[in-house]
């Protein structure tokens, strides 16, 4: 996993022939836990937000550079899991808004606010039965980063609501890892000397994956696990096009944690696109 990020996201969203539904076995993993996953991995609010409170543009990363200046943006953080980004933000100026699917996750993230004396708006609802009738055309921004597409079976859904919650002119920042990083290479070893990889995977496979939730490491008990349909560009990029936004850039990133390895792979990637 990207040291960047290991919070995850919120559980999958499962599209079926009548209605996109969560599915409720990714429903039933995010749900176990969370809140205790996050103090395990974090610590307590307190001293969560006392480290974000030091550095809040560092801690939001490339994420900060794409968004740019967030004081006075009004700000949709869509699957915001435990409200690490939304909070920097927060300390930031902006007014933010976060939707997410777990009854834990909005419990962290609130005492996450509260520790840092900023305010926060915290939606626990399926992304796809979001209600947008209040909230369409409200937001300059709207985001997701970091272990969020491989929730989906369908991409149009959410990028048409990205859309949906943007004003004229609002901007959609998607960061998430890379496919060749996720769909196609797997690597062992720790260190650049014993760092090894492999070609072993599809990169066009469109079947789901079971795999451990995000947080499970940090959980107590039996991993709970989810599943995942990991996307390669292609697919996401068109997907973003065809929900009628304007895609701005697609920047593909190196392993930024730090280590000197792995400096020739692609390990995320930033796509930002427009509403017009």
């Amino acid at each position: 996993m990207n040291k960047e990020n290991e919070a995850g996201a919120e559980p999958g969203i499962v599209e079926t022939a009548a209605a996109e539904v969560s599915h409720p076995f990714n429903e039933e993993a995010w749900n176990r836990e969370t809140y205790d996953a996050w103090i395990q991995r974090f610590g307590n609010p307190a001293e969560a937000a006392a480290r974000i409170g030091k550095q809040p543009l560092k801690s939001l990363s490339v994420l900060g550079e794409a968004i740019g200046s967030p004081e006075g943006k009004r700000i949709m953080n869509l699957m915001g899991s435990n409200g690490s980004k939304a909070v920097a933000l927060a300390l930031l100026g902006a007014s933010v808004t976060v939707v997410d699917f777990s009854p834990g996750n909005r419990r962290y993230a609130l005492e996450l606010a509260e520790a840092a004396g900023v305010p926060l708006d915290y939606i626990v609802s399926d992304v796809l039965k979001l209600e947008t009738e209040s909230l369409a055309g409200q937001f300059d921004v709207v985001f997701a980063e970091m272990g969020i597409l491989h929730y989906f079976v369908d991409l149009a859904p959410f990028m048409q609501l990205a859309r949906t919650l943007l004003a004229p002119n609002g901007r959609f920042v998607l960061r998430d890892f890379h496919p060749v990083s996720t769909k196609l290479i797997s690597s062992r070893g720790t260190t650049a000397k014993i760092r090894k990889h492999k070609v072993d995977g599809d990169y066009f496979d469109t079947s789901l994956e079971e795999q451990e939730a995000s947080f499970a490491k940090y959980a107590e008990g039996e991993p709970p696990k989810v599943l995942l349909r990991k996307w390669n560009i292609g697919e996401i990029v068109t997907a973003a096009a065809q929900s009628g936004l304007t895609i701005c850039s697609l920047t593909e990133e190196p392993n930024l944690s730090g280590d000197s390895f792995d400096r020739g792979i692609p390990k995320t990637f930033t796509l930002i696109s427009q509403k017009n």
